[in-house]
């Protein structure tokens, strides 16, 4: 068998994990900014300053070592351990929480009781929503190693993305990643449409131009080179950039017509009726069984054209999501209280998941059912919930060490101060990795791909060592993020329209 075949019957007819293990995974990330947070804090009491020295060298390698090594390590080589590998790390970053506070010379540390009921009223900046970014930092930068990992045996086969049904990791990736672009859409952000529809809409069409650019060089590059592909994920013609930009495009359209803050219920109608077609039509049988692709393009392309149906649910669920969260909050109680409404939608959701899998079918990414969508949306509003709760947990830390200069997290309001911080923060946040890919994450999933592409040349990834595998990943990943963190450092945000 030729080595194109084999990498394609080695990513096919794979059943995906748990929904125990998918979650399991969650609490990782958010112990990791814990630590990577308190790290720097804890740098602060020792010597009174940030950045560290050496700046753009040592808070790449600090990023690297803390946020982007336990992800890889997390779907390789302890995959097996994966429970064991994130407790520890919760551990490691509750301890180091405790340890800084105790050694926090702050008065607002004097007073343990006084000082929690003080932060609860404290008041923090509204210039982003932090865990925002994170959940979108993080579902791109784990959707890159696990592009080019999963061509690697030390990457566990029920990671990768199922065939037909099933609850891989990659399964939630790619849900995950409409679910983030939606969150920060205009509309979630309450922009306000100016000028006619038409005008809109030309807009719209105009700024996916990159997408399908993007779609059709993938397309292009793959037939001429003979790189392995699935066929079952989307089609003989069809990828993931093309359902980028349609998907846009038509949520766009819907919420030019119906207002951003019903997205829900246009969910819920639009996957409900998706799956009622599939379970009273011939439509399953269609996508699933029918494999005559060579008779038009909708034969060859079935997969990717009928679940943009359920990726535009996904969609609006994140256009909902984003309105809700983007909403002006003046201090930690409400956000507390805004997490606990998210994390009651997660319950109401997953028990939503189990009725539908034992009433209708499994998940399917395959299809994009109404499974599917539940579940990521389910998956992502958890996931969503707990790097909110790091990040206020950081935000205490903050506040009773007297650090200010943590990147990527809440700031406390203090107007007499601001001006003077303001530059500092500035200067942190020039070094920070989880800025540097928000900056650009489009062109950092760009690059992922070039590099996945340039590796499998280069690299029989079937034949590689478990050590060897990491080593490879590791580069790649450094390699990635140098790149994106030298553009953030200079300024440079490429955007194509």
């Amino acid at each position: 068998m030729a080595q194109k075949e084999l990498k394609q019957a080695f990513v096919s007819n794979l059943n995906g994990t748990s929904l125990e293990e998918v979650a399991l995974g969650t609490f990782l990330n958010p112990a990791c900014i814990i630590i990577r947070g308190l790290i720097l804090v804890r740098y602060y009491q020792a010597k009174g300053t940030l950045p560290l020295p050496l700046p753009h060298i040592s808070h790449l390698l600090l990023d690297i070592c803390v946020l982007i090594l336990p992800l890889i390590l997390s779907c390789t080589v302890l995959s097996s351990v994966l429970h064991l590998f994130t407790l520890s790390l919760n551990l490691v970053s509750a301890c180091a929480f405790f340890f800084v506070c105790h050694a926090s010379k702050h008065p607002s540390a004097r007073h343990p009781q006084n000082t929690i009921s003080t932060f609860l009223q404290s008041h923090v900046q509204f210039n982003q929503v932090p865990f925002v970014t994170l959940f979108r930092v993080f579902v791109n930068v784990k959707t890159a190693i696990s592009i080019l990992a999963v061509d690697f045996n030390v990457f566990p086969r029920r990671y990768a993305k199922s065939e037909t049904y099933g609850t891989g990791i990659m399964d939630i990736g790619v849900g995950a990643y409409v679910f983030a672009n939606a969150l920060v859409c205009p509309e979630a952000r309450r922009k306000h449409v100016s000028g006619s529809k038409m005008s809109h809409i030309t807009k719209q069409l105009l700024s996916v131009w990159p997408l399908l650019a993007l779609g059709m060089a993938r397309l292009v590059s793959v037939k001429m080179t003979g790189y392995h592909e699935h066929v079952t994920e989307y089609g003989v013609h069809w990828n993931f950039f093309f359902t980028l930009a349609i998907v846009r495009i038509v949520a766009s359209m819907i919420l030019l017509v119906l207002p951003a803050n019903r997205m829900w219920l246009v969910a819920l109608l639009m996957s409900g009726f998706y799956q009622f077609s599939l379970e009273t039509t011939d439509l399953k049988a269609f996508i699933i069984h029918n494999n005559e692709r060579e008779k038009d393009f909708l034969h060859a392309n079935k997969e990717g054209l009928f679940s943009i149906v359920g990726y535009v649910a996904i969609y609006l669920s994140g256009v909902q999501v984003g309105y809700y969260v983007m909403q002006q909050r003046s201090n930690v109680r409400e956000w507390l209280k805004a997490l606990f409404y998210l994390l009651l939608g997660t319950s109401v959701m997953y028990i939503a998941l189990v009725v539908c899998q034992t009433l209708v079918e499994p998940v399917s990414r395959r299809m994009a059912n109404l499974p599917f969508v539940i579940w990521t949306v389910a998956q992502s509003l958890f996931y969503m919930c707990c790097l909110g709760l790091a990040d206020i947990v950081l935000l205490f830390a903050k506040k009773t060490s007297g650090c200010k200069f943590v990147p990527t997290s809440w700031n406390l309001y203090n107007k007499q101060s601001e001006c003077d911080k303001d530059k500092k923060r500035g200067e942190i946040e020039g070094h920070c990795l989880i800025q540097a890919v928000s900056r650009n994450q489009l062109l950092f999933f760009l690059l992922a791909n070039l590099m996945t592409g340039l590796t499998n040349s280069v690299v029989d990834t079937l034949s590689c060592s478990s050590m060897f595998s990491v080593c490879v990943l590791l580069l790649y990943m450094f390699i990635n993020c140098s790149v994106i963190s030298a553009l953030h450092l200079c300024g440079i945000t490429v955007k194509f329209w």
